[in-house]
């Protein structure tokens, strides 16, 4: 994977965080976009800040729980497109402050990461379904225009500017700049670097008013992603525990753990960083259904990680594509990212007989055979196979085993045409 060779390298350290959507739509628990795919006036929407008072909101309890689940790094949604703000802006009432409750929800989160050490990135959409200067034309993700707007494109982005500026000014040391929803598609350098500028070890993604430093893959939407073997970019993937929002909905239709597992699993193994989302409720806590899944993601994660932080892909040394395979100097870890359709994994071509053969799962060792199977006759070739794999009674998960090796240096591909490579590699 490319480095940026400066601050923001910590991205290729900490590779699997916690997304956080949080604001005025957790009181109602129904989606994080409840003003626009619910037809509500703007000024019906506004009343919503009366009742926000998330008396029970402890930036501790969710570094806690990130850290259980293996998480490194944390996003936070300052403002989503419903334009409230969760930190003391000047540039608007509309904020959190300006509530019952208070108190600036970036400032305490920052102060907590801070404190223990934990990257903090912060989210930020520029489409605003509150501000009269953004023009809500009824676009995807726009309010069809609203009683008392003024659309002026230079005096939003003056504002968009200048909230920019607070966050990345009034809270420390920031990590990442995750844009979203740039609807206008407008494309201005230097709203990023500004960014640069006052926080240089912050990641900026791709979907602000240029292309920033890395790839966004939402929700396993890119099914293109299936057919490479490593990412052209820096990556970093997302995905709820949801299948209906990003925010908290009362009555959410949680993902499997085994549809999650393997999605981390498929991005990872492919050198991506992984952000997994939850939202909390109005008062500050997180579901107790999403902190279960947290909870079961990070056991499996905190087994199998050494299959992915300091590796490379390797996935190219096998023919096999219902598997992904990290390298590490002479181990490799076979992943078993797709549903199994047998307890064996061919990894052919491969012909070198590894020292060791262990499911990182459970730790337990896994067989091993060298030798020639019907199915290769035409090659007439023995080749490394794994068998006896607990497929059956470890079926919702994803399965990754170790294989240590005296020496990998002859291991080649079975892709001879290093030009197909280079293709591959470049997607």
């Amino acid at each position: 994977m490319h480095r940026f060779h400066d601050a923001r390298d910590w991205f290729f350290e900490k590779r699997f965080g916690l997304f956080i959507h949080w604001g005025l739509y957790a009181i109602h628990g129904w989606h994080e976009q409840e003003q626009w795919r619910h037809r509500v006036p703007r000024e019906e929407y506004v009343t919503l800040a009366r009742e926000w008072n998330p008396v029970q909101f402890d930036p501790d309890a969710w570094l806690d729980l990130m850290e259980t689940a293996g998480m490194q790094y944390l996003c936070l949604t300052t403002k989503h497109h419903d334009g409230f703000c969760l930190w003391d802006t000047q540039q608007t009432d509309f904020n959190t402050t300006n509530t019952s409750h208070g108190r600036d929800i970036v400032g305490m989160l920052a102060t907590a990461c801070q404190r223990r050490g934990v990257p903090l990135c912060l989210y930020y959409s520029v489409a605003d379904w509150h501000h009269p200067n953004y023009p809500n034309l009824g676009r995807h993700h726009e309010l069809p225009p609203q009683p008392g707007d003024a659309p002026d494109w230079d005096k939003y982005l003056e504002f968009l500017r200048e909230q920019v500026r607070e966050l990345c000014t009034n809270y420390g040391t920031i990590h990442g700049f995750w844009w979203d929803m740039n609807v206008p598609k407008a494309v201005d350098r230097s709203i990023n670097d500004l960014i640069r500028t006052l926080q240089p070890a912050a990641v900026i993604n791709n979907r602000g008013m240029d292309d920033g430093d890395f790839g966004t893959p939402e929700r396993d939407y890119e099914t293109d992603v299936d057919d490479l073997l490593t990412f052209g970019r820096v990556t970093e993937a997302n995905q709820s525990v949801g299948t209906e929002s990003w925010g908290f909905r009362r009555d959410e239709d949680y993902y499997s753990d085994a549809h999650l597992l393997r999605s981390i699993a498929k991005y990872r193994a492919r050198d991506a960083n992984y952000l997994l989302n939850v939202g909390p409720q109005a008062d500050g806590t997180i579901p107790g259904e999403a902190t279960a899944i947290l909870r079961r993601v990070g056991d499996w994660y905190q087994r199998v990680r050494e299959a992915f932080e300091e590796t490379e892909p390797a996935s190219q040394v096998t023919a096999n594509r219902a598997v992904l395979l990290t390298r590490k100097a002479n181990t490799l870890y076979v992943i078993l990212h797709r549903e199994p359709i047998s307890h064996a994994v061919k990894l052919k071509p491969i012909q070198i007989a590894p020292l060791r053969s262990t499911l990182l799962n459970t730790g337990e060792p896994i067989e091993w055979k060298l030798d020639l199977v019907p199915s290769d006759h035409v090659e007439h070739q023995p080749y490394l196979r794994l068998r006896g794999l607990p497929v059956n009674t470890h079926g919702n998960t994803v399965l990754v085993v170790k294989l240590e090796f005296d020496d990998l240096g002859a291991l080649s591909s079975p892709v001879s045409d290093g030009a197909e490579i280079a293709e591959i590699l470049a997607r």
